[in-house]
């Protein structure tokens, strides 16, 4: 699906499909955002080469899985961005990589689904922006995104919270099962936010010539999306380590458990072993001892018996053993 939206200088704003292109190319100083959904690598191709696009930036765009990076040539700057199709509050979430090609004049969006900070912006404001300029555009679906991953951490952080709870009134594997699931899907969106981090500090750092941080709308713009990057690198990270918490608390937990466990049966141990010392004597089958004789050993034996079993508990309560 391809469809486009054309801001002229007298304000008049035009939505349709490529057929825009030869409108925009006679009106000076018109501004035109077109959005390509799915489309093949031809077709994509050949609109790209209306727009003078450089062929490594076409290359890097149609490849399926490219790192999130921005890169500048002389007739644009190609950012490739890692968006969502889908995100809830338990952390599955659906990547798309988003491809923004920002000309002096233009602005070309390349996804492979639906993108909802696209969807948005196309249904809402990306007529206003583009009015202004197209790294307006551009930054905008990139400041929605964020706020979509953002609204559905702070969600997850509910879930978080509740999760902790049950972890310490009633621990289980089940649950350390769902922990060690979570910090799987923290690794790969902190990995995911790194890169944005990255391209958002380029922004901030370097002057591109399609970005022009002597304006102060698109510099503010970057500032905000930098903003967005960095709290959702840093509550990636937080969430990250509370989850490596509560792991190491529970392991913790169980491991005193355990240890109070052993304590009882190494206490009980400890009682039957002079016992079963004395009874494994006086279970031997010799001829000759002298105590088998004897007409009170059988209690005398006993009484020796419940005597050191009571020495030794009474010893072990007072050490507080058990």
């Amino acid at each position: 699906m391809i469809r486009s939206i054309l801001a002229t200088p007298n304000g008049n704003i035009q939505e349709g499909d490529e057929q825009l292109f030869d409108q925009w190319k006679v009106v000076p100083d018109s501004h035109i955002w077109v959005d390509m959904q799915g489309e093949t690598n031809e077709c994509v191709q050949q609109l790209l080469e209306r727009f003078e696009c450089h062929p490594m930036a076409i290359q890097d765009a149609q490849k399926e899985r490219h790192p999130p990076k921005i890169e500048e040539f002389d007739n644009h700057t190609l950012i490739i961005y890692r968006g969502i199709s889908s995100f809830d509050a338990k952390l599955n979430f659906v990547p798309q990589q988003v491809c923004f090609f920002i000309g002096e004049r233009f602005l070309v969006t390349l996804h492979s689904g639906v993108a909802m900070s696209i969807e948005r912006l196309f249904n809402e404001h990306g007529r206003t922006l583009l009015a202004l300029s197209p790294e307006q555009v551009a930054l905008k679906i990139m400041y929605t995104s964020a706020g979509y991953y953002i609204d559905s951490l702070l969600e997850f952080e509910e879930e978080l919270s509740d999760l902790e709870d049950e972890l310490l009134d009633n621990g289980n594997d089940v649950l350390m099962r769902k922990i060690t699931a979570y910090r799987s899907r923290l690794v790969k969106m902190r990995r995911v936010f790194s890169y944005h981090k990255g391209i958002t500090q380029e922004l901030t750092a370097y002057d591109y010539n399609h970005l022009p941080r002597e304006n102060s709308e698109t510099l503010h713009a970057i500032t905000d999306v930098a903003e967005r990057f960095e709290r959702l690198y840093t509550l990636t990270q937080m969430y990250y380590d509370i989850c490596g918490d509560l792991v190491d608390g529970y392991i913790s937990i169980s491991s005193h458990q355990l240890n109070i466990t052993m304590r009882v049966l190494t206490v009980i141990t400890a009682v039957f072993v002079p016992l079963t010392f004395i009874a494994g004597i006086y279970g031997m089958n010799f001829e000759y001892m002298p105590e088998l004789g004897y007409r009170y050993g059988y209690f005398f034996v006993w009484g020796a018996m419940v005597g050191i079993a009571g020495v030794l508990i009474w010893l072990f309560r007072r050490k507080g053993w058990f």
